[in-house]
């Protein structure tokens, strides 16, 4: 495995970690997107490391809605700032 690989997952992992902590502890609703978002680039990197037997047309939807989250997301910070 690729240690930059591994790395890059277990940052991805941290920021959907701190995603649902904004959501819980912050009462910040878009912490879900963020982590909703990392999740799914998480299970991503992940299927494309270890090989999972994941159709291509449902990764790509998957990171399609992992960047209308992330994006939703943003907007929402903005919004509040």
């Amino acid at each position: 495995m690729n240690i930059l690989q591994s790395i890059s997952i277990g940052i991805e992992v941290l920021v959907l970690v701190l995603g649902v902590m904004l959501a819980l502890q912050k009462k910040k609703h878009w912490g879900w997107l963020i982590a909703l978002c990392f999740a799914i680039y998480v299970f991503y990197d992940l299927a494309g490391l270890l090989t999972f037997n994941v159709n291509t047309v449902v990764l790509r939807v998957l990171f399609f809605i992992a960047s209308i989250s992330i994006l939703w997301a943003v907007w929402r910070v903005y919004r509040e700032v």
